[in-house]
């Protein structure tokens, strides 16, 4: 196995919203793309109850990470256990995913730099130094940040920069 070079793929079951997911994500992230897709057919609809023909699965890619999208039914929702992390250069990039990834999705479920997009799943947009000034040996810095951090919905990256150098 040490030779082998491994790949994962996260899978993400949805209702029925796969296909529509696959094309939101990609439209919102500048190096993606759409892959296969696979189809439900007359087998096993006694289990699976989809019409035939449905989006059984479809493939997608976001800056180099594959996805697979799944309309596997109502039986399990997304949490907030797990969730996507967007590391962001600049405040511009922060507000631009920020925007596209709230759309539709749960006000109350933002805070701290995460959000609920629409279909459920749970992303952290966070500029891409807020981790070393979290974790900064002083502890004065990393609490002025950390104090910051608990008010806010979306980061602003100038007010943790405040903080952290003040």
């Amino acid at each position: 196995m040490k030779n082998k070079l491994l790949k994962i793929t996260t899978n993400l079951w949805f209702d029925t919203q796969a296909e529509e997911a696959a094309r939101f994500y990609t439209s919102i992230f500048e190096n993606s793309k759409i892959g296969r897709a696979t189809y439900y057919g007359k087998v096993g609809r006694e289990i699976h109850g989809m019409s035939e023909e449905t989006v059984m699965t479809i493939e997608f890619e976001l800056e180099g990470q594959t996805f697979v999208a799944l309309n596997g039914g109502p039986h399990f929702k997304f949490t907030e256990a797990i969730s996507f992390i967007i590391h962001c250069e600049s405040q511009e990039d922060v507000d631009y995913y920020w925007e596209k990834l709230s759309q539709g999705g749960d006000e109350k479920a933002q805070a701290c730099g995460w959000l609920k997009d629409q279909f459920g799943v749970s992303w952290q947009i966070i500029p891409e130094n807020i981790t070393d000034m979290i974790n900064d040996t002083d502890p004065d810095r990393s609490a002025r940040v950390m104090t910051a951090l608990y008010q806010m919905k979306k980061i602003d990256i100038n007010t943790l920069n405040l903080a952290y150098n003040e």
